[in-house]
């Protein structure tokens, strides 16, 4: 397994495995694989967007849910996997949320597990907290 060149942005779910969340502009270290929650300048790696508007959920369920199965896939089989959207903060704490949950943490903990790992405001309107109830 591949680590990252720094610990910023990163998060460490239940079952050892790391993954980064930052704001998609910001210089970053590169990632095996991407999940893109915003549209912008993609990454130079291997990504996956998924139409997510800001302070909102996906447009798709099915397809995010797939991204993020896909996304948790890859980090348990070594690759550094990212998620970013504009802030950093919303929809990237709120897919990181949703990757702790696929990780083992119980859906009803994951915001305040989100929270105290990657950033105090993240996972930001009451909708993302509701959709994430049904990830798991």
């Amino acid at each position: 397994m591949t680590d990252w060149l720094d610990d910023d942005g990163v998060v460490t779910l239940p079952s050892g495995v790391r993954v980064r969340g930052r704001p998609l502009a910001t210089e970053a270290s590169p990632a095996d694989f991407a999940l893109v929650l915003t549209d912008g300048t993609m990454p130079a790696w291997a990504h996956r967007r998924i139409r997510w508007p800001d302070f909102w959920i996906p447009v798709d369920r099915a397809d995010a849910l797939d991204a993020l199965h896909e996304a948790h896939r890859r980090a348990h089989d070594g690759d550094r996997v990212e998620v970013a959207c504009r802030g950093g903060r919303g929809r990237t704490g709120t897919a990181l949320a949703a990757l702790a949950i696929l990780d083992g943490v119980p859906a009803e903990q994951a915001v305040g597990w989100i929270r105290a790992r990657y950033h105090p405001r993240a996972v930001e309107t009451p909708w993302q907290r509701r959709w994430l109830r049904r990830v798991a």
